[in-house]
């Protein structure tokens, strides 16, 4: 009977994620490439918009100075990329490899843990949406489960992104108006799914 109720203490102290009765908060990474600057541009919007939802942490970083126990500790991972020549860049290619290693090494898979994109690209037509795209599935890849964003107009988007070449030159206030959206549904959902109201 002693052995049942030290069982029971057991599970209701284990039930109550802190003594002071607060939730550890969600983390969520933003990793970035950024060659303008443009993307992480983006990436702070994005942030932004993730800091309006309580009990979450949001770190934004250049996807090199990122160490392998953020990849583990995130409750939620964002990938911002530039568009090259219709796709990732090289340097977010070499990221989410890397990811994948990291999660292999550390016997653990995206499952459980949300993941969302962003891009820039000099042009409307310049490949956006398949760079976008790539990521999404090599993250459902992972057992990630992928938020898209929500456009001005209410429709469902992949994620947000930029047009930076000289006819729009730089991020336009709807377009960070767009990350900054992302942001707070990213964080929002990414906290729901953890549990958390």
């Amino acid at each position: 009977m002693k052995n049942i109720r030290l069982v029971c203490i057991a599970l209701a102290f284990l039930a109550v994620p802190h003594a002071s009765g607060q939730q550890e908060p969600v983390r969520i990474l933003v990793a970035y490439h950024s060659i303008t600057g443009n993307t992480e541009k983006l990436a702070q919007a994005i942030r932004e918009g993730g800091k309006s939802v309580g009990n979450v942490q949001i770190t934004v970083q250049k996807m090199a100075d990122i160490k392998d126990d953020a990849i583990l500790q995130c409750n939620g991972l964002v990938i911002g990329t530039p568009v090259h020549w219709a796709n990732v860049s090289v340097e977010t290619r070499q990221f989410v490899d890397r990811i994948a290693t990291v999660l292999t090494k550390g016997k653990v898979w995206g499952e459980g843990r949300t993941a969302g994109v962003f891009c820039t690209a000099g042009n409307v037509a310049s490949g956006k949406d398949t760079a976008r795209i790539s990521l999404i599935a090599a993250l459902l890849a992972m057992r990630f489960v992928v938020i898209g964003g929500v456009d001005a107009e209410g429709y469902g988007i992949l994620g947000p992104q930029a047009t930076t070449a000289a006819g729009d030159p730089g991020i336009s206030k709807a377009e960070l108006d767009e990350a900054r959206r992302f942001g707070e549904r990213f964080a929002r959902l990414t906290r729901q799914f953890r549990g958390i109201r």
